[in-house]
């Protein structure tokens, strides 16, 4: 059979069975059986992003087979083999909607996950952004050789790739002890082929989510994930029809395929790669992502895929911090003179010098000195230790400054690691990372209890105190430049964030210290300063440069912007906000929802739902996007009122503000325990009650003027 034989009998086959698997449910459940996946605001996301079409129920999935059905023109054409291809992929989406219309979760009883919810995506924004995720990769089949397989998806974790398995090589992957999971950035789908459209529903998504494309414009979707989802296809062993024509749909979306046999070869498109041991450079080179090797000397794996690993308690060797020792760390700047580069220290024993499990106190200074480094960049430099000590495989690192917590696995000290590796890995990122601020860097390790204390309280306590006081003075008027951040460009391309003291960027990542220091380790990079001048409206927060500059570069899709306003020319957002804030104008207020909050909210939307209409680059007026830090801020919505307006949260977010929340209302309006008066999940979500609540307590929201 020719390479059109075979995709046209895949997704003809595809379709055969998508028509039977509906008759089937439809005979079981009746059409009116509601069909959905869980937590999206997307209905089935390849469906509704090609054709505008929700679908709500089973009977709706007939029309959506005619949909499916007229994509199949049986032409030697490669255009109409590539629609070929999308039909599988909606006959695929079809078939595993039936599988969630027929049980609540159909992969309960699998290893692999299967659909994968908004809210991963979103999460998944920054690293993708700041290429922590250069790519995505898709692997698909059973391999001859399951050690070859796991030493290719170890690889790719290596490199930080965003793996997805599909079929045997789940159960290849799980034999040959790779660690799987979300946190890890190997995560099983399902065994079935058509599972593989959750992943496809992945890269949709992020057009919907993050690109502002609107839903039945098919051709700017497959423009969209062409050129800005980077991801690919490895199939391993003999392909079948349906494979081959879901190959296709992959093609048309701008994923390259390559098989580990002979294939009909189209160049960047369809490629055979049967040496496995150039499967991740074939496929790398193929969708020309581009990976920061850093060499490391180090005996276990460093990879920003390793940043979610957990250690759990039967798994620790040593721990440092939580309940059982003191844990600390601190970035202090230094003259060049006062610092030998690459100096690493410890001061007490090291894990191997005491039975397992070793509990030790732990104070880490690094020490940085370079001719453009300044005093304001300690805290950015600090808070990336975080993300580096989670780097290295078998490490868990939790909190920071003197709340820190380190976990390091009996795994990772059988590999031979041991506490002066803490410092290479710190060394060598500080100047990877920062190579333009830090010309020298030390690190000290001390574990010793005495020299932890006295060093906690002589160093470490009065440079936290300096840093706060230093913070606290850092206001919007205290300033007179703003940053752009232009990160999420990358797959929100009219979106940009403009940063300032007290409005951090709304992914929650990028503080103006942060932009600061960006723009001076990259001076054509994603922070550019603004010019705080032409104040048009200060309790609005409107500025004719920062308006030229938001205007420039969101190339002409925003020309006004109002940073502390939520109904006139809010910020725009991309999709990776920590919060959402939306007017509920019954109650006189607003809500505020975060993104792991997935219930349903007082103004009748999950978090999916809000965000759907609120991201991808474009102004809502009445909605806005923003990080948790801003909730707190004496600027949050003061067009509007400012805080006085919340009146519903959800309860852990509610739990996280708090103590910042309850300081500024009591400066704003010398109200004690503010966040009491909000409402919560756990005491109302209908608007009537919510606003009977808010009676009770007497929230001001109810005595201001009407917000709207």
């Amino acid at each position: 059979m020719s390479l059109f034989d075979l995709i046209y009998a895949g997704s003809n086959a595809a379709w055969g069975l998508a028509e039977q698997t509906v008759a089937d449910a439809i005979q079981q459940k009746g059409k009116d059986q509601k069909v959905a996946f869980p937590s999206t605001a997307y209905s089935l996301p390849v469906i509704y992003s090609a054709t505008g079409m929700k679908i709500n129920t089973l009977g709706d999935l007939e029309t959506a087979l005619g949909v499916a059905k007229s994509l199949i023109v049986e032409e030697e054409d490669l255009g109409k083999a590539l629609n070929a291809g999308l039909s599988t992929a909606v006959s695929a989406e079809i078939i595993e909607s039936v599988k969630y219309a027929l049980q609540e979760d159909p992969y309960e009883d699998e290893p692999g996950i299967g659909f994968v919810p908004d809210p991963v995506i979103r999460s998944l924004g920054v690293p993708l952004v700041t290429g922590d995720i250069p790519g995505i990769a898709v692997l698909l089949g059973e391999s001859e050789s399951p050690e070859e397989l796991a030493a290719i998806v170890k690889d790719y974790q290596s490199k930080g790739l965003l793996t997805f398995l599909v079929g045997k090589t789940i159960d290849q992957a799980m034999e040959q002890d790779v660690k799987l999971g979300l946190e890890m950035r190997v995560i099983p789908i399902g065994y079935d082929v058509t599972s593989v459209i959750h992943v496809v529903s992945v890269a949709v998504r992020a057009a919907l989510i993050f690109g502002a494309l609107k839903p039945g414009d098919l051709a700017g979707l497959l423009e969209y994930t062409k050129q800005r989802v980077p991801a690919f296809v490895n199939t391993f062993g003999p392909l079948n029809e349906v494979v081959v024509s879901a190959g296709a749909g992959a093609i048309a979306l701008g994923f390259p395929v390559i098989a580990d046999i002979d294939v009909p070869e189209v160049p960047g498109a369809l490629l055979t790669q049967k040496d496995r041991s150039l499967t991740v450079k074939t496929s790398l080179e193929t969708r020309e992502i581009k990976i920061k090797v850093k060499e490391i000397d180090i005996p276990v794996a460093f990879a920003a895929a390793f940043e979610g690993e957990r250690i759990r308690k039967d798994a620790v060797y040593a721990e440092f911090g939580s309940k059982r020792s003191k844990a600390w760390e601190l970035v202090v700047m230094k003259t060049p003179d006062e610092i030998e580069d690459h100096q690493i220290t410890l001061t007490g024993p090291d894990i191997d010098e005491t039975d397992p499990p070793v509990y030790l106190p732990l104070g880490i200074v690094v020490e940085v000195a370079g001719k453009n480094m300044e005093e304001d960049f300690e805290p950015v430099l600090e808070r990336r230790l975080h993300y580096f000590i989670n780097y290295i495989e078998g490490i868990m690192h939790i909190g920071q400054r003197n709340i820190a917590w380190i976990r390091i696995s009996k795994d990772a000290f059988e590999k031979g690691f041991r506490l002066k590796h803490f410092g290479e890995v710190l060394y060598a990122m500080m100047h990877e990372e920062f190579g333009t601020v830090v010309d020298k860097c030390a690190v000290h390790i001390y574990t010793d209890l005495s020299k932890v204390e006295e060093l906690e309280e002589s160093l470490a306590f009065p440079r936290y105190r300096k840093r706060d006081e230093r913070l606290a003075s850092l206001t919007d008027e205290s300033v007179d430049t703003f940053y752009t951040c232009l990160l999420c460009q990358s797959f929100a391309p009219a979106h940009v964030c403009v940063v300032t003291p007290e409005r951090l960027g709304l992914c929650g990542a990028v503080s103006w210290l942060d932009a600061k220091a960006t723009k001076e380790l990259d001076p054509t990079g994603a922070c550019q300063p603004v010019s705080k001048e032409g104040l048009e409206d200060e309790t609005k927060g409107i500025w004719s440069e920062v308006n030229k500059a938001v205007d420039t570069a969101s190339q002409g899709s925003v020309s006004r912007v109002s940073l502390y306003s939520i109904l006139e020319d809010p910020m725009t957002s991309c999709g990776c906000f920590e919060c959402i804030c939306g007017i509920v104008p019954e109650a006189n207020g607003v809500v505020i929802v975060n993104r792991e909050f997935g219930a349903t909210t007082p103004v009748g939307m999950t978090f999916g739902e809000l965000a759907s209409m609120t991201g991808g680059g474009v102004q809502t007026p009445g909605f806005m996007g923003h990080g948790r830090h801003f909730i707190a801020s004496k600027k949050f919505m003061a067009a509007e009122g400012g805080i006085g307006r919340i009146i519903w949260m959800p309860k852990e977010l509610k739990d996280d503000v708090r103590d910042r929340l309850n300081k500024t209302a009591k400066e704003l309006y010398d109200i004690d325990n503010f966040t009491d008066m909000i409402c919560d999940e756990t005491i109302a979500t209908d608007v009537e009650d919510v606003i009977q609540f808010l009676s009770e307590v007497g929230h001001p929201a109810l005595d201001q003027d009407p917000i709207m």
